[in-house]
């Protein structure tokens, strides 16, 4: 059937609907074919088949994971299903499960999307939250129990979406910068919270990118080589990942994917999470940084760790994506 797909030239996407149909339980050909499309192109089988079937894709690979049938793992369902799903439905999602884990906020996943989102993505976010599980997600985040120095930085990035200044002014920038100068390295003592939450309050995320830019151009020196020079703590640590995270992204997510892979963090989730919202954006250059950090490349590394099977290749179609 994935053969068949991938030929396929038509627009309307019936042919294939259609072999899904006749092949059910056969998901295993389902994944390799869908995997193969731009998120775009599944989210219109599925408007298909649901227009052609009264049945939607996502629910009937949910269905099978949760009777285990043979063919398909239900990590590689879950994987399947968010690749399917519109970006804000995806993030929706992925925000409500890292607000529930079992043991701990999943307080990176929540970074993730409220630096890597235009802020327009933002409120189709919340507005998914919202009609999903019918409650706010900002105001999930400032229930966080136990508190944590995240949610602090989470509330401001979230205010700073909903007042977004779609201006990045230099001048601002240096100011910012220096601020965050003579409040943190530049004093003695911890770095002042209400000032870095004050900035990331008012600021976009490119302009934080800019005023960070300007810092190390005044400065001589990354700002987070002065969180980690400070005496530390929790908010310097949560503040010196966000940092990362907003400044170089490609280097922060090849971090992250290679502690999951490896299995040397609690968030196992962030393999397919990572894979699936950076594989059509920026995964040459994740592929890039990847192999000069770690000497190894991202689908070697794949292929070394996970065990064969639909999740592994799953995971391998994504990688090969350019």
């Amino acid at each position: 059937m994935a053969t068949k797909i991938l030929a396929s030239s038509s627009h309307s996407f019936e042919n294939e609907c259609k072999e899904i149909h006749e092949s059910r339980g056969r998901w295993n050909h389902l994944i390799q074919a869908l995997v193969t499309r731009t998120q775009l192109e599944c989210r219109r089988i599925r408007e298909t088949y649901k227009d052609m079937y009264g049945e939607d894709l996502i629910t009937l690979l949910q269905k099978s994971s949760l009777r285990n049938q043979p063919g398909v793992s239900p990590k590689t369902c879950a994987a399947l299903s968010l690749w399917m799903l519109h970006p804000h439905e995806r993030d929706a999602i992925v925000a409500r499960e890292a607000l529930l884990q079992d043991n701990d906020t999943n307080h990176q996943a929540l970074v993730e999307i409220f630096v890597g989102r235009k802020s327009s993505h933002i409120a189709l976010i919340k507005q998914a939250y919202l009609s999903k599980y019918k409650t706010q997600l900002d105001q999930d985040i400032i229930n966080i129990e136990p508190p944590h120095p995240y949610q602090k930085i989470l509330v401001a990035l979230s205010t700073s979406h909903k007042a977004h200044q779609a201006d990045v002014n230099q001048h601002t920038a240096k100011c910012d910068a220096r601020r965050l100068y003579e409040t943190g390295e530049g004093s003695p003592g911890a770095i002042d919270e209400g000032t870095v939450l004050e900035i990331f309050t008012k600021r976009s995320i490119p302009h934080l990118k800019l005023t960070f830019s300007c810092y190390k151009h005044i400065y001589g020196h990354d700002y987070t080589k002065s969180i980690t020079d400070v005496n530390s703590g929790e908010f310097e640590d949560a503040l010196k990942k966000v940092v990362k995270c907003i400044c170089n992204p490609p280097n922060y997510y090849v971090k992250i994917l290679f502690a999951s892979i490896k299995g040397m963090t609690a968030d196992r989730g962030a393999i397919t999470r990572v894979m699936v919202s950076r594989s059509e954006t920026e995964m040459d250059e994740i592929q890039r940084v990847f192999k000069a950090k770690y000497g190894i490349e991202l689908r070697e590394t794949i292929c070394n760790s996970i065990p064969s099977g639909d999740y592994r290749d799953f995971l391998l179609a994504l990688a090969n994506k350019t």
